[in-house]
C-alpha cells in the first residue's frame, strides 16, 4: 500500500481543529511522535486541553483507546494486567491491563510512585508488556501520551531522567491567546460539547493499517551525511554547555532524527532538511536535558538553552 503521509497529517490536523482550537502545533507533536513510532509526554495546568488532545488523536485514528488515572497507590499490575485465579477451572488466565491499546492517555503520570511508573517502560520502549515472564506484544500502532501538572509537588514524584528520555517529544500545554479563547467560548456557546466527540461530528480520518504504513514510509525519507553531522553537532554540543549537567543522550539524537524524517514526510518531501531538524528539535531535546543549578537560579530554561544551541552550530546546505 502507497501511503501519502502528507494527506494523513493533514486529515489529522483538520480533524483535531474542529475541537481543539489553536490546535497546529499540537497536532503537529503528536503527529510527529505518532508516525515516528514515538511517545509523548504533555506538560500543563489544568483546564488546557490536554486530555482533549489525546482523545481527540485516538478519535481520529478510528484506534482503541485507553485511559489510566494514575494515583498514588497504584500498583504495576494496574497498568500491566495480572494472572487471575479462576476457581471454576482451577486455571490461571490472563486479565489485560488497560496499557494493551493503541493510544494510552497516562493521565498525571507524576502522581504515582517510580515502581508504578517503570511499569510504562518496557511497553514504550519495546512494545510489549511481560506479566509473570509471559510477554504480550501491544498492539500496532501504539503510542503512550502521558499528561503531568507542572504547578503542584505536593503528592508527586516527578519522573526520573531515564523515563523522561523514553518521550520522544515533549508538549508545553499554554493557556490560550485571547482570539483563541474567544472562539473557544463561542463553540461552547455554539453547543459544542467536548465529553461527546461522536455528537461534534469528530469521526476517524484514517485507519490502523494506514498508520503503520506511514510509520514506514518515513524510514525512507532520505537523510544525508550533511543533515546526519547536523543532528550529531546539535546533541553534542549539549553534552559541551557549560550551563547545562546533562546533556542530550544517544537515544535523544536518534529521535530528533526520526523526528526529523517525519516532519519532512509531513510537508510532504522524500528528504528531510536541517530546518526539519530545527522544527523538531524544541520537541525532542529539552526535557532531556538538566540546567546547571547556577544557571537556573539565573532563569535559564533548556528550552532557551536549545535556541542558543541551534543559533550557533553551523548549518549545513544539505
Amino acid at each position: 500500500m502507497t501511503v501519502n503521509v502528507k494527506d494523513l497529517a493533514d486529515r489529522i490536523a483538520g480533524g483535531m481543529a474542529r475541537a481543539v482550537v489553536g490546535s497546529d502545533r499540537t497536532a503537529f507533536a503528536l503527529t510527529v511522535a505518532l508516525l515516528a513510532r514515538g511517545h509523548v509526554l504533555v506538560e500543563g495546568v489544568p483546564g488546557t486541553g490536554k486530555t482533549l488532545a489525546v482523545r481527540m488523536l485516538a478519535t481520529l485514528l478510528g484506534l482503541e483507546f485507553r485511559r489510566i488515572q494514575f494515583t498514588p497507590d497504584m500498583m504495576p499490575s494496574d497498568v500491566i494486567g495480572t494472572n487471575v485465579f479462576n476457581p471454576q477451572t482451577a486455571q490461571f488466565s490472563l486479565r489485560p491491563g488497560p496499557i494493551v491499546a493503541n493510544v494510552v492517555l497516562a493521565d498525571e503520570i507524576n502522581r504515582t510512585p517510580p515502581k508504578t511508573q517503570s511499569a510504562l517502560l518496557e511497553a514504550m520502549e519495546e512494545g510489549q508488556v511481560t506479566i509473570d515472564g509471559v510477554a504480550t506484544i501491544l498492539p500496532a500502532p501504539f503510542v503512550v501520551c502521558a499528561t503531568q501538572n507542572p504547578i503542584e509537588y505536593e503528592g508527586t514524584y516527578p519522573l526520573p531522567e531515564a523515563q523522561l528520555d523514553r518521550f520522544m517529544v515533549k508538549l508545553e500545554s499554554e493557556y490560550p491567546s485571547e482570539a483563541e479563547e474567544l472562539e473557544l467560548l463561542a463553540r461552547v456557546a455554539a453547543g459544542f460539547d467536548a465529553r461527546r466527540l461522536a455528537a461534534s461530528g469528530v469521526v476517524a480520518v484514517t485507519t490502523a493499517a494506514e498508520v503503520v504504513d506511514a510509520q514506514q514510509a518515513i524510514r525512507a525519507i532520505h537523510l544525508s551525511d550533511d543533515v546526519r553531522d547536523y543532528v550529531y553537532r546539535i546533541v553534542a554540543a549539549t553534552r559541551k554547555h557549560p550551563r547545562l549537567t546533562l546533556g542530550a543522550s544517544p537515544r535523544a539524537g536518534i529521535a530528533l532524527l526520526l523526528a526529523a524524517q517525519a516532519a519532512a514526510a509531513i510537508e510532504g518531501r522524500d528528504f528531510a532538511s536541517p530546518d526539519d531538524v530545527k522544527s523538531v528539535a524544541q520537541l525532542v531535546l529539552p526535557h532531556r536535558l538538566i540546567v546547571a543549578p547556577e544557571a537556573e537560579i539565573e532563569g535559564a530554561r533548556a528550552a532557551d538553552l536549545v535556541r542558543e544551541i541551534l543559533g550557533s552550530v553551523p548549518v549545513p546546505r544539505a
